[in-house]
C-alpha cells in the first residue's frame, strides 16, 4: 500500500508518517510538503537515516494548490492523508488569506486529483475547532459546525467539500475531527511546546484573559494510531472524532508544566484575550471508539515525556525559537 501524506514534515504530519512506517511493513509514504514554517524535515531526520525505513519513504517538496505537482506525487497511490494547513488561530486573526488558499482551495486541488486517479481512500483531517464552542455536554459528528476564527472556518469548508466529492463524485472521503494535539515535535508556537520552551529559558507564559478556557488534550501518537485505523477500517463518507478524554482549563496545562519543570508560577502572565475565544471545545469520540480504538496514554504521563522530549531536544527546537 502506497500513501500521499500531505503536511507531513508538520508535527501530525511526521508523527503520523514514524507511525505508519513502524507499524505496517507493507506501507510506502510519499511525503508532500511545502516546508513553510511549521514544516521541518528535521522531524523526520531518523526515518530518513533509517536503512530498513527510509527504503519505504520518499520526500518531494512541493504545494498542495499546485495541481500538476500534486498529481505526479499523487500518481500511484492508494490513499491520500491531508494534514497540510495553516493552523495556527492567532496567524488567522492577522492575515485570513493563507488559510482559505491552503486549507480550504488546497484541499480543492486535492480532491480533483484524487477523482481523476480513482484513489482508493482520501482521509480529510479536520479539527474539532470546527464546532465552535460548547459549555456542556459533547458534540458528535452529526451537530452543525459553527467555527469561531478564519481558521476553523477555513478547515470547516474544506471538510464540507471533502463530502460533496463523495456525494457527488463517490470519492472515498473520509473526515476525523481530532481534540487538541500535543507531544513531541510540535512547533513551539502552540500552548504547551510554547510554555515548555518558554519556560526552560525562564521567560513569560503569557496565558489568554482568565485562563479557563477549556481543551480536550490528545497525545499525538493515540492520534496518529486512531487515523490509521480510520483509514482501514473507516467508512467512506462518514466523520470520526477523536478526542483525548483529558478535559483541562488552559491554566491547569500551564501549572502542569511548571510543576514538572520546578519552575515558579510567577512565570505566568496574563495577556488580553484574543478575538473571538471559544471558550470550551468537547467532542463524543463514541463512534471511533466502535472501531475499536481508544487512547493509550493517560495526559499526565503524556505531558511528562513531552516535557521531558523538549528537554532532552534543544538542537530542535532552538533553532526555531531564533
Amino acid at each position: 500500500m502506497k500513501v500521499l501524506v500531505t503536511g507531513g514534515a508538520g508535527f501530525i504530519g511526521s508523527n503520523f508518517i514514524r507511525h505508519l512506517l513502524n507499524s505496517r511493513s507493507d506501507v510506502e509514504v510519499v511525503n508532500f510538503d511545502k516546508l513553510t514554517y511549521a514544516g521541518n524535515l528535521n522531524s523526520l531526520k531518523d526515518i530518513s537515516n533509517s536503512r530498513s525505513l527510509g527504503s519505504r519513504y520518499r520526500f518531494v517538496r512541493g504545494d498542495i494548490c499546485d495541481a500538476s505537482a500534486v498529481e505526479k506525487a499523487m500518481r500511484g497511490c492508494d490513499a491520500v492523508v491531508n494534514f497540510a494547513a495553516e493552523s495556527h488561530v492567532d496567524r488567522s486573526i492577522s492575515d485570513a488569506q493563507p488559510f482559505i488558499r491552503t486549507n480550504y482551495v488546497g484541499t480543492y486541488v486535492l480532491l480533483e486529483v484524487a477523482r481523476k486517479l480513482a484513489i482508493r481512500r482520501f482521509i480529510q483531517i479536520g479539527t474539532d475547532e470546527s464546532y465552535g464552542s460548547r459549555l456542556k455536554g459533547f458534540f458528535t459528528e452529526k451537530d452543525r459546525l459553527s467555527p469561531s476564527s478564519p481558521y476553523s472556518a477555513s478547515k470547516a469548508a474544506a471538510d464540507v467539500l471533502a463530502l460533496s466529492y463523495f456525494t457527488t463524485h463517490n470519492l472515498p472521503v473520509i473526515v476525523v475531527r481530532s481534540s487538541n494535539n500535543f507531544g513531541p515535535f510540535q512547533y513551539p508556537e502552540k500552548l504547551i511546546p510554547l510554555f515548555i520552551t518558554n519556560a526552560l529559558e525562564n521567560k513569560p507564559l503569557p496565558v489568554y484573559g482568565d485562563g479557563l478556557y477549556r481543551r480536550d488534550w490528545l497525545f499525538v501518537e493515540d492520534n496518529c494510531e486512531a487515523i490509521a485505523l480510520v483509514m482501514g477500517k473507516g467508512k467512506p463518507g462518514e466523520i470520526y472524532n477523536i478526542g483525548g478524554g483529558n478535559e483541562k482549563a488552559n491554566l491547569d496545562v500551564t501549572n502542569a508544566v511548571l510543576a514538572l519543570l520546578g519552575k515558579p508560577k510567577s512565570l505566568i502572565s496574563h495577556v488580553a484575550d484574543r478575538p473571538g475565544h471559544d471558550r470550551r471545545y468537547a467532542v463524543n469520540a463514541a463512534k471511533i471508539k466502535k472501531l475499536g480504538w481508544k487512547p493509550k496514554h493517560r495526559f499526565g504521563d503524556a505531558l511528562r515525556a513531552t516535557v521531558e522530549w523538549y528537554k532532552d531536544n534543544e538542537w530542535w527546537w532552538g533553532p526555531l525559537r531564533k
